[in-house]
Order: C-alpha cells, then sequence, then structure tokens
C-alpha cells in the first residue's frame, strides 16, 4: 500500500517551528505546507492545507498549483501524466522514532487542580471514576499556561512517544484557541535536540489488553476520553486531528481489528479516502455518517463531534450542579444528611 511518504510531493513533516500562518484565515501555526521529496521545487506560501478543516478549509494542492502554473513543473506539465510521481532519488534511512522516559510521564500524574480539563470532566462524572480514566489514558498535567492537560502518546510496546500539551477552558470544556491556539509538546519543553518524533494513536497502549474490543477511531484526545466514559463497551482511540497521525505505518497496530472510524462533521470525505488505507489490514472498517445524519445546521457550522452529542444533554452531575447554583443551601444540606449521587 502507497503512503503518502512515497509520493514526491506531500505534506511537510511536522517539527518544531514546521507549522505557519493560514494564508486565508490568518491564525498562526495552523498551516502545512508541501513540499518535494526531491528537492528540486519549492512551492510557494500558499500551497499547503490549513488545519481548521470546518471553519477554514484553506487547501491549494501540488496538483491545482501545477495546473495553474504547467512551466514550473520541470518534467511534464501535463499534470495528469506526471502525478502522483514516486520519489526517484533513493530515500535515506528513516532514523529510528525518539522516546522519552516513563519516569517524566510519571511526574505528572497528578496535581489535577490545575488541570482545566479534569475540573470540566469533574462536573460530568464523580472524581473516583475520573481519575481512573485518567490512569487509563495516561493523561497527565502540565504547569504551562498556569495549567493545561498532558496527553500522553505510548505505544503498543510501552514506550512513550511524545506528550501533547492543550490549554481548556474549565467551564466549557473547548480548547483555549485565542489569542491563539495553545498547543505544544513535551520534548519541545523538554528542548530535546536531534529528537526524532513519530507519533502513534493516543490510547494505544490499550490495544494489546483489550484484543476483543472493537474499535472506534476519533479525532480529540478529549472525545476519546468522554467517549470511552459513554461507550465503554468499545475502545476508543484518537489520532489527534483530522490528519493527525493518520497514516498507513501507525495504523498498522489495527491489523485484523474491527474498526469503527468517526470524523467529526464536515470531514466525513476526507475519512472515508484515509478508510481505504485500513481495508486491506483490519477486520472490518466502517466509516460511520451517524453524525452527517442526526446533525442540525448549526451544528455543522460548529464542526460538532460524537463527544458533544454524547453531552448534549446534561448528566445527573450536572444537573445536581444546576440546582445547587440556583440555591446555595443545597449543597449544605447534601452534606448534612450524607446524600450520594446515584449515577
Amino acid at each position: 500500500m502507497i503512503g503518502m511518504a512515497d509520493y514526491r510531493f506531500h505534506l511537510q513533516k511536522y517539527g518544531p517551528g514546521s507549522k505557519t500562518s493560514c494564508p486565508s484565515c490568518g491564525n498562526k501555526r495552523c498551516f502545512t505546507r508541501y513540499v518535494d521529496e526531491d528537492g528540486l521545487i519549492t512551492f510557494p506560501a500558499d500551497v499547503g492545507i490549513c488545519d481548521h478543516i470546518n471553519s477554514c478549509g484553506y487547501h491549494y494542492t501540488p496538483k491545482q498549483f501545477f495546473q495553474d502554473n504547467p512551466a514550473a513543473f520541470p518534467e511534464k506539465p501535463d499534470w495528469r501524466s506526471a502525478m502522483p510521481v514516486h520519489a526517484r532519488v533513493q530515500k535515506k534511512e528513516e532514523p529510528a522514532p525518539s522516546f522519552i522516559p516513563y519516569g517524566i510521564m510519571k511526574k505528572t500524574f497528578g496535581h489535577y487542580s490545575l488541570n482545566p480539563l479534569f475540573n470540566y470532566l469533574k462536573g460530568i462524572m464523580d472524581e473516583e471514576s475520573l481519575m481512573r480514566l485518567m490512569e487509563k489514558y495516561n493523561v497527565g498535567t502540565s504547569k504551562k499556561w498556569g495549567g493545561s492537560t498532558v496527553f500522553w502518546q505510548v505505544d503498543v510496546q510501552g514506550q512513550v512517544r511524545t506528550g501533547k500539551i492543550m490549554c481548556y477552558d474549565p467551564g466549557t470544556g473547548h480548547r483555549v484557541k485565542e489569542p491563539h491556539s495553545r498547543v505544544s509538546w513535551v520534548h519541545t519543553e523538554l528542548k530535546e535536540k536531534d529528537y526524532h518524533l513519530k507519533q502513534c494513536l493516543f490510547g494505544e497502549h490499550l490495544l494489546p489488553y483489550n484484543p476483543a474490543l472493537p474499535v472506534i477511531l476519533v479525532e480529540s484526545e478529549k472525545t476519546a476520553l468522554i467517549g470511552s466514559l459513554f461507550i465503554p463497551e468499545m475502545l476508543w482511540l484518537a489520532s489527534g486531528g483530522i490528519n493527525g497521525c493518520f497514516n498507513s505505518e501507525t495504523m498498522e497496530v489495527l491489523r485484523g481489528r474491527d474498526v469503527t472510524l468517526m470524523p467529526d462533521l464536515g470531514a466525513m470525505e476526507i475519512w472515508r479516502q484515509k478508510a481505504e488505507m485500513l481495508s486491506s489490514i483490519c477486520h472490518t472498517v466502517t466509516v460511520s455518517d451517524v453524525l452527517e445524519k442526526e446533525a442540525e445546521d448549526w451544528q455543522r457550522e460548529k464542526g460538532w463531534d460524537i463527544a458533544d452529542f454524547l453531552l448534549a444533554e446534561p448528566t445527573k452531575r450536572q444537573e445536581l450542579q444546576i440546582l445547587c447554583s440556583r440555591n446555595p443551601e443545597l449543597p449544605k444540606l447534601i452534606e448534612d444528611l450524607g446524600l450520594v449521587l446515584i449515577e
């Protein structure tokens, strides 16, 4: 099976400073440029794709660039006869992935009073269950931005690839995107030199311990956590975005599994195309269209995912919080009577 890296023109691999401002929406560090594997062509700065597939949707491909500028292609101006083009130079052997010591990851487990996502999820589920969920998925806490969430990527061998650091609003559970999106990486914060990042799926380490569970793959790490809470009969994994680490090499860990892809609203066709790389390795592959069938227009505009639908109706814990906010005496009464919420 041919992967992205087998083509001459492909998206630049992620690295420090690789993402730039989008020429369309203007957001910073969300635009990935295309590169030439042969190193003969340097594309203009507007040839690439924006991460904000729903709100922006900008994507100017090399194919479109050569159609607009046929003389720029050095070998064959006719795109249809020239693309896709495999690299004609001998590929350099890719370095082995780098790893972060397990002890560093372990130090982030705790300090959840600083963790905005943890504080949001406390309003949805009891703290004991939440702690088990954090432990299960290796979710830690960082002091960055006054408190943020670390989604650790641990592969099927138990090796720590990296940790994605993200800042959330503890009240809404939404990512903080103003004045800019607050996302970083543990290996970047550690200032690791010559670190070769090769991402894996979030939650991948759970695969060997759940060999019979069907897998449901979503985009967001937060969505995987919430999905696991509401539907524990499936093993929830995340790709880390609409593209994220969704490639043929990473997907090998799903060989022989029953897999359902659950893209965010607006990403259905992109993930249908990506599903093709799974058809030859998985036992079954399904791209769920349930969100597309159920969504209203305003939900499509906001790019809702399955977690948004699961949380659309308040949980019993959330209903109790609403009652307590309306009646300040209620929490003391519950404590005095020793009442326990049955969920």
